[in-house]
């Protein structure tokens, strides 16, 4: 019986992104969820009063790194029309890949030995900006982790079919001039099926695709180490 990808992730060595020297007690978990009463008092439709906001939760924490966000519902959409329709069922607003707010300019590499699939500037208000999709194959599956947010030289000199091993440097964080207009971050997902997307997919859904989309972008905790 063919294991399923969720199960292999699980039994995967835990993997990083970031540089191995930073500990797992330098990430604080972050809630963005529409459920968070604070973000009330926040204009979140400004890359810096939300950044003013990350950092200062960050800062409080004495961490280097705040994340989440898997499928986690946000208002932080709304300010853009590439999401908002203004209809409840089908507003793009459901996350589903992981965020990791850290300084722009920092240093990304490959969690696992991959080629790469795709890469595309993604330049929609709120989009990705920049973003690297790589190709992995383990033990007979095939499935796909993209990288958004990064920076314009991340996708300069890129070529599809790069070889990339585990550990190897893949990209640089943006900032809120090139990433979407947000404060900088990752964002990391995993893909089953990249349908004809190329450079792209979707990282946000609405209500009535969520169950297509859990289905197909699994947690990206199994995979991550901390």
């Amino acid at each position: 019986m063919r294991v399923s990808l969720e199960a292999l992730l699980k039994a995967l060595p835990k993997c990083s992104i970031f540089d191995t020297d930073i500990s797992k007690n330098q990430y604080v978990a972050l809630d963005l969820s529409i459920t968070n009463n604070t973000l009330k008092s926040i204009n979140v439709t400004s890359s810096e009063a939300l950044e003013n906001y990350i950092n200062s939760h960050i800062k409080s924490n004495g961490v280097q790194i705040a994340f989440g966000g898997y499928l986690e519902t946000r208002n932080i959409y709304q300010r853009s029309n590439y999401f908002n329709n203004k209809n409840p069922e089908t507003e793009r607003n459901i996350h589903l890949g992981l965020d990791l707010w850290i300084a722009a300019k920092t240093p990304i590499y490959s969690p696992l030995d991959g080629v790469v699939h795709s890469f595309k500037n993604n330049t929609n208000f709120g989009d990705y900006g920049p973003t690297i999709i790589l190709e992995h194959k383990i033990k007979g599956i095939s499935f796909y982790t993209l990288y958004g947010h990064l920076s314009l030289a991340s996708i300069q000199s890129l070529k599809v079919g790069q070889v990339f091993e585990k550990g190897d440097q893949i990209a640089t964080l943006g900032d809120a001039s090139v990433n979407g207009d947000y404060p900088p971050h990752l964002h990391f997902q995993i893909i089953k099926d990249i349908q004809d997307y190329v450079g792209d997919y979707p990282g946000v859904c609405s209500k009535q695709d969520l169950e297509f989309y859990r289905n197909n972008c699994p947690d990206p905790l199994f995979l991550l180490d901390f």
